[in-house]
């Protein structure tokens, strides 16, 4: 995508200057934390322990140059296919062309609407109330759309490039590092931050359903991979409160009183370059502001729990409606891992697979090809939404 040529008006008033300052110096500090890198193994095949205790200390960890120039094309090419067959508003069926509209006919959630640099979660009771505290909302130039797309989940049965990224070798190790060999999905997404449209998430953190666990840990809910199609900066990117993963639910109303502002001071800005993938733990507090800057952010999103996490558990129900994941919703859903590696292995031959453990272990094989693609239409009524 090219930058935008459209005015941004948006207007910080007297808090510009704190704004600004409040950008550079999170991206300072971000650079100092010793969290990022390429992938890297030890000489028997592990991930590197330097990077997963980073990982544990910091609450993320930015993975550099993992998606290619040739992925990145690919991934393009899929997203302006879906941007053109996106609603031509809010609610019709039809796309700008006449056609009817990506979404239609989906049992499960697919799209999601703000207006253009809004906040449509915070300080609402929408996905259980927990963005507690609304972000500042600054105004659109004139010439806004009412509405734009900023979250699109289910993402795997319109791309086959993100498709291919979720079948990812070194990620696919990386979360087996993290989760164990027989991590399990959670869901996909694509976040799209349009320059001068793009919504803001709300301060809140991932998981609902194991906060009061006596076995809770800083692991328990999980985390996401978000690969970056363009890069990310201080201004348009996810910032994260370093840490807080490790320290149980946070009360982010009270930080945010305590701030006396929502630019809260512990967090620092995920900051990549285009195909750099950043995991980040979902116990975290993070958010985002409201893209005002140049840049667009397409954030190719995709998580990963462990199986004791899931398996017998009442669904959080944010994704899908509750339901307790036995054994054959996980089954179902992890399908997904393998349609990945083989769709990846078919575009990439070259690249040694990854050989996902329980799938090894049952003897299954999961090949891409037209059956499985229609059979992955509304997969994501299977997410494991914990």
């Amino acid at each position: 995508m090219s930058q935008s040529n459209r005015a941004v008006t948006a207007d910080y008033g007297s808090e510009e200057a704190a704004m600004r300052t409040y950008l550079a110096d999170g991206e300072r500090r971000a650079f100092e934390l010793g969290n990022r890198g390429p992938i890297r193994f030890t000489a028997d095949g592990k991930v590197h322990p330097d990077i997963l205790d980073a990982y544990w200390r910091c609450g993320f960890y930015v993975f550099e140059g993992v998606l290619k120039a040739d992925e990145l094309a690919d991934i393009e090419a899929d997203l302006k296919d879906i941007l053109s067959r996106l609603p031509s508003e809010r609610g019709s069926p039809v796309d700008s062309r006449g056609r009817p509209a990506l979404d239609v006919g989906l049992k499960a959630p697919s799209l999601f609407w703000s207006k253009p640099l809004g906040d449509p979660f915070g300080g609402t009771e929408a996905a259980g109330g927990r963005h507690p505290v609304k972000m500042f909302e600054p105004k659109a130039a004139a010439d806004a759309p009412k509405q734009v797309v900023y979250l699109m989940l289910g993402t795997l049965q319109h791309s086959d490039a993100a498709l291919r990224v979720y079948g990812h070798p070194d990620l696919l190790a990386v979360a087996a590092a993290v989760n164990g060999e027989d991590f399990v999905p959670f869901n996909e997404a694509f976040f799209i931050k349009e320059p001068g449209l793009g919504a803001s998430v709300a301060w809140h953190q991932d998981g609902v359903t194991h906060w009061n666990s006596p076995d809770w840990d800083q692991g328990t809910h999980g985390f996401n991979f978000m690969g970056q199609l363009y890069g990310c900066t201080a201004a348009n990117g996810v910032w994260v409160v370093v840490g807080s993963h490790k320290r149980g639910k946070a009360d982010i109303k009270a930080m945010v009183a305590a701030a006396g502002t929502e630019r809260l001071p512990d967090a620092v800005p995920i900051v990549c370059k285009p195909g750099d993938v950043a995991i980040t733990n979902r116990q975290a507090v993070h958010g985002s502001f409201a893209n005002t800057s140049k840049d667009w952010r397409v954030t190719v999103n995709f998580g990963f729990h462990r199986r004791k996490s899931v398996l017998g558990v009442q669904g959080g129900g944010l994704h899908n409606e509750p339901t307790v994941y036995d054994a054959a919703h996980v089954h179902r859903r992890a399908a997904a891992i393998g349609y990945g590696i083989d769709a990846r292995r078919q575009r990439f031959p070259e690249e040694k697979s990854y050989v996902y453990k329980p799938h090894a272990e049952a003897g299954e094989t999961y090949g891409w090809n037209a059956e499985a693609r229609a059979g992955m239409r509304d997969y994501n009524l299977y997410d494991l939404s914990i």
